[in-house]
């Protein structure tokens, strides 16, 4: 969601849909949040099952997309991916950038009328931060205020930089200035929850007492996920009363063409007929650039991808356009870096490390192995549903390196055990939590990073994004993150793929709709004409 792919909603709307499922054949962007409908009718998506409805527990961008409506936070980011206030109507920044000062909104209440206070918000991040709880990010999102490490590590019951001032002023402090903080604040592990209905038992979220957008419902797994207007809810109030979710599995755009969808998010194979310019569909067509990217993983710990030329010689044996041009027809965009277009530090001049195998045997013979034959037995790890698509993976780089790969096809573990370092070699995606450069190099690959699942520990990168975490002058952090960008390409803790492209249908009768590059949508001001 961090946002590792929320891949059960892509592999359902372009794996199965299409040819071969990418692993997390998208997580990202694909959570068809995405929509609004009849004035006064439900508005009616297509989606997947959350993960959980605990905010605290979310790493993937399904789950994201349905804790954005049932709760609220300090600050969210609206739909030009700026940060605006949410439960806090303003804030101060002092102490040289690291004091965060929010104020409350009054009258800000909780589902069934409770007060929302500054102690609400103490209480949620804390036990977040609490041992006990075993967030997968919290370090990754709080892990910079100041008192969380010893929170997480149970040496203190309480975070030192974590302070309740009054009933409605909250004091957060950070260990060193950082442009991106507030960012940070708009990933669903900074928002509030209730104790009362924490304490209430282990489910207690199947029945949120919400303090966001929308209450929740009804979610029957694999059916349905309805979610209605919260009237205390003292933010910028959507306009669309209810939103309901078919979690089916049924491809949207059938449904879509049945009239049982207002929007639509499409997967590869539907493609070619809804963008025919003859077509029924073509006017109806949205095409989001998305901020993610796809990519090949290493354990840099593990042999024999501990050899950095052994890496080298896969990236150079890995064939993009084939897969871009074949499994996706070319409805994605390659990937030379880790930073994707339109975000700060992206350098379109970076060529990455190019097609060539025979670059690719030249460095594997060079390497400590000597050849192929020599390489330990090696294991590629794929998400539910991307299976073909290792396999794939498979006979490229026995075609082009004479290696060997088992392909193993993982289930709901997937990327808990990828946090636990258990994968050898593995395929996903990351999509931006928030737009900044930090949420992809500092997060993927400094070496302290609870987010970075290949193991890559290199010290110059890691004093580069310092560096540029601290900086405030935007050309400046842009070049710090570009160069860090080609210095872990040229490394290949990964193997860049490519970015994320989103197509939806969306009916004329829906005015006003903006998908973000991040998913994003707000229901707020959507006209539905007719």
């Amino acid at each position: 969601m961090t946002r590792h792919v929320g891949w059960l909603v892509s592999w359902v709307l372009l794996c199965v849909v299409v040819l071969a499922p990418l692993t997390a054949c998208n997580a990202i962007g694909n959570e068809v949040n995405q929509v609004i409908n009849r004035q006064g009718a439900p508005l009616r998506l297509s989606g997947a099952d959350p993960a959980t409805l605990d905010p605290a527990l979310s790493e993937d961008s399904t789950t994201w997309s349905y804790l954005l409506q049932i709760y609220g936070g300090l600050v969210r980011l609206n739909s030009q991916l700026q940060v605006v206030p949410d439960l806090a109507s303003s804030w101060t920044v002092s102490n040289g950038g690291r004091t965060y000062t929010f104020h409350l909104r009054e009258g800000a209440r909780f589902q069934d009328g409770r007060p929302i206070t500054a102690d609400d918000f103490k209480y949620s991040l804390e036990r977040v931060l609490d041992p006990a709880t075993h967030s997968p990010v919290a370090s990754i999102y709080l892990g910079d205020i100041v008192g969380s490490q010893d929170r997480l590590s149970g040496k203190a019951s309480s975070v030192s930089g974590i302070v309740v001032v009054d009933a409605h002023t909250l004091q957060i402090t950070i260990d060193a200035p950082e442009s991106y903080f507030l960012s940070k604040l708009t990933y669903p592990t900074a928002f509030v929850v209730d104790r009362n209905n924490v304490a209430s038992g282990p489910n207690w979220f199947l029945h949120p007492n919400a303090s966001g957008p929308y209450t929740l419902v009804t979610w029957q797994p694999q059916n349905k996920l309805v979610l209605r207007r919260n009237p205390n809810y003292v933010g910028n109030a959507p306009t669309v009363n209810e939103i309901d979710y078919d979690l089916s599995g049924t491809s949207p755009f059938s449904l879509y063409q049945q009239g049982k969808l207002d929007v639509a998010t499409l997967g590869t194979g539907d493609l070619p007929r809804a963008s025919d310019p003859s077509g029924a569909f073509h006017d109806q067509l949205v095409t989001t650039p998305m901020m993610s990217f796809w990519y090949l993983g290493f354990n840099v710990r593990q042999k024999p991808f501990d050899d950095p030329k052994v890496r080298l010689a896969f990236a150079y044996a890995t064939d993009k356009k084939k897969l871009v041009n074949g499994l996706f027809r070319g409805s994605r965009t390659l990937a030379h870096g880790i930073l994707p277009p339109g975000m700060l530090g992206y350098d379109p001049t970076f060529a990455g490390i190019p097609y060539d195998p025979a670059k690719a045997r030249q460095l594997l013979s060079e390497s400590s192995y000597g050849s192929a034959a020599n390489l330990p037995p090696i294991v590629l790890s794929v998400g539910p549903g991307a299976g073909q698509t290792g396999e794939g993976f498979a006979q490229m780089y026995h075609d082009n390196l004479g290696v060997n790969i088992s392909v193993e096809q993982m289930q709901t573990s997937f990327l808990a055990d990828l946090g636990a370092h258990q994968y050898q070699m593995f395929y996903i995606g990351w999509a931006a939590d928030y737009p900044d450069p930090q949420d992809f190099l500092e997060v993927l690959f400094d070496g302290t990073s609870q987010g970075n699942n290949t193991g890559y520990d290199q010290k110059n990168v890691d004093q580069i994004l310092a560096q540029a975490s601290a900086e405030t002058d935007p050309q400046k952090r842009a070049a710090l993150y570009a160069q860090a960008d080609r210095l872990v390409v040229e490394d290949a803790p990964v193997i860049p793929l490519f970015f994320d492209t989103e197509y939806n249908l969306v009916r004329p009768s829906v005015k006003g709709l903006t998908i973000t590059p991040l998913g994003i949508v707000s229901f707020v001001g959507v006209q539905v004409q007719g």
